[in-house]
C-alpha cells in the first residue's frame, strides 16, 4: 500500500486544504493521475497517483491537511479490474475518440448534433414531461430549480422557469433564502494581506488622467499585422507595463519596499499583474518587464491569465514581484483607490476608457479619457515622487513613440 502525502509547496506554507476528489474512494487509477486538487494560500495544484492501484481516500473534501499529511493511499498489488483497460489501449481509444466528425458514423453524428439544451438534461434528475419539456424548448437545466424529492426537476418547474425567464434557477418571488461557505485559502490570504497592508503603510492615493487617443489610434492600425506576426493581441497592458518600466526606473523609490530598518531598491522591474480568478484575485509576475518587448509582456499577460483561470499558476509564478498594476476597467470602473500589494509600496490602477470633453488648443474635443490612480507607501515615497512618476507614466502613454527611448526621439538625437 502505498501513502501518497501532500507535497512541500513553498517555505511559508504549512497547511492546504482539499478541496476536490478527481477520483472516488475505491476506483482504479492509473500511474500519473491525477487524483485531488489540492488549494494552499497561494495557489492550486494537484496530487498524481505514483503508482497504478485501487485508490483509498483518507482525507475528506474540505479537510485542512499539513504538509507530509497522508492524503490518500494506493493499493498497487490489487489486480486490474476486467473493465479497466490497459494504461496504453485508454490512450488510443482516447485518440480514436477524437477523430473528425467526417470520419464518425452517421448515428454518432446525429447525436452530437442534438441541441446543447437537450443533452445539458441528460445529467440531471427530471421526470420525462419535464425533460421532454427542456428539451423542446431548449431550457438550460441550470435556469431550473427543482422542487421534486432530492431536487428533481417536476413538469411545473419547467413551466415556472419558461415564464419567468429572467428568474436564474427559477426562484421564486421575493425569497430571502441565504447562502453559507466555508472561506478559501486563498480568500482568507487576500482578506489578511489587505488588512495587512491597510493597518501596516502610510497609504495615499494620487490621480491623474490619460488621453489614450494614440495608443487607439496605434491598436487599430496595427493589431491585426502585430497579432499576425506574433501571435498575441495588442492590448492595453503592454503599454502600461512599458510605460512603468522607464518610470520606475527614474523614480526608484516606487520599485522599492521597506524590510525592517532597511529600504531595498531594485534595478530590475517585476511586475505584478492583478487577475480575477475563479477563486480569487491572484497576482502573478512578469520577470524583468523592462527588458521584454511589446509582443513578449502581451504573451506572457496572456500566459498568466489563462492560467490564473485554470488555477495552474505555480508558486514561483506567484511570488516576488516589486510593483503591481492592476485594471477594474476591465468590469467598468471609472476611479478606485487600489490597496497596496505587499511588500510592494506602490500600485498603479487603470480604469474605464471613457469619452469625455476635453479642450484642445482652445477648443473642446471627445477624447477617450481614463483616470489613472497610484496608491504608495508615504514611508519610503514622497508626494514629489509618487506625482512626478504618475505624470511620467502619463507622457508616455500620450506619446507612445517615447517608449522607444524613453525620451523624445529628437531630444535624444540633439542630445538636449
Amino acid at each position: 500500500m502505498i501513502e501518497i502525502k501532500v507535497p512541500t509547496v513553498g517555505e511559508s506554507i504549512s497547511e492546504v486544504t482539499l478541496v476536490k476528489w478527481l477520483k472516488q474512494d475505491g476506483a482504479w487509477v492509473e500511474r500519473d493521475e491525477l487524483l485531488c486538487e489540492l488549494e494552499s494560500e497561494k495557489a492550486t495544484f494537484e496530487l498524481n497517483a505514483e503508482q497504478a492501484g485501487i485508490l483509498h481516500t483518507v482525507a475528506k473534501e474540505g479537510d485542512t491537511l499539513h504538509i507530509g499529511d497522508v492524503a490518500c493511499k494506493i493499493d498497487e498489488t490489487a489486480a486490474r479490474p476486467a473493465g479497466a483497460p490497459a494504461q496504453e489501449k485508454q490512450v488510443a481509444g482516447e485518440k480514436a475518440a477524437a477523430k473528425k466528425p467526417a470520419d464518425q458514423p452517421a448515428a454518432a453524428r446525429a447525436e452530437a448534433a442534438k441541441p446543447a439544451a437537450a443533452a445539458d438534461t441528460g445529467a440531471v434528475k427530471a421526470t420525462p414531461v419535464a425533460r421532454s419539456i427542456m428539451a423542446d424548448r431548449q431550457v438550460p437545466a441550470a435556469d431550473v430549480k427543482g422542487s421534486g424529492s432530492l431536487g428533481r426537476i417536476l413538469k411545473q418547474d419547467v413551466l415556472e422557469a419558461l415564464a419567468h425567464p429572467g428568474r436564474k434557477g427559477g426562484a421564486a418571488a421575493f425569497s430571502r433564502g441565504e447562502k453559507r461557505e466555508k472561506m478559501s485559502n486563498l480568500r482568507k490570504t487576500v482578506s489578511r494581506r489587505l488588512v495587512e497592508a491597510k493597518n501596516t503603510t502610510a497609504m495615499l492615493t494620487t490621480f491623474n488622467e490619460v488621453d489614450m487617443t494614440r495608443i487607439m489610434e496605434i491598436r487599430k492600425q496595427y493589431k491585426d499585422t502585430f497579432k499576425e506576426i506574433h501571435g498575441v493581441n495588442l492590448g492595453f497592458m503592454s503599454f502600461f507595463a512599458k510605460a512603468c518600466c522607464y518610470a520606475l526606473q527614474e523614480w526608484p523609490a516606487v520599485n522599492a519596499y521597506i524590510d525592517g530598518e532597511e529600504l531595498v531598491y531594485h534595478d530590475y522591474c517585476d511586475i505584478s499583474i492583478a487577475v480575477s480568478a475563479p477563486k480569487g484575485l491572484v497576482v502573478p509576475v512578469i520577470r524583468n518587464a523592462e527588458s521584454l518587448g511589446m509582443h513578449e509582456i502581451e504573451a506572457k499577460v496572456a500566459e498568466l491569465a489563462k492560467k490564473a483561470r485554470d488555477n495552474k499558476l505555480s508558486m514561483e509564478e506567484m511570488t516576488g514581484g516589486t510593483f503591481t498594476i492592476t485594471n477594474g476597467g476591465v468590469f467598468g470602473s471609472l476611479m478606485s483607490t487600489p490597496i497596496i500589494n505587499l511588500p510592494q509600496s506602490a500600485i498603479l490602477g487603470m480604469h474605464k476608457i471613457q469619452e469625455r470633453p476635453m479642450v484642445i488648443s482652445g477648443r473642446i474635443e471627445a477624447r477617450p479619457m481614463m483616470y489613472v490612480a497610484l496608491s504608495y507607501d508615504h514611508r519610503i515615497i514622497d508626494g514629489r515622487e509618487s506625482v512626478s512618476f504618475l505624470v511620467r507614466v502619463k507622457e508616455l502613454l500620450e506619446q507612445p513613440e517615447l517608449l522607444l527611448f524613453g525620451k523624445d526621439p529628437l531630444k535624444a538625437l540633439l542630445e538636449v
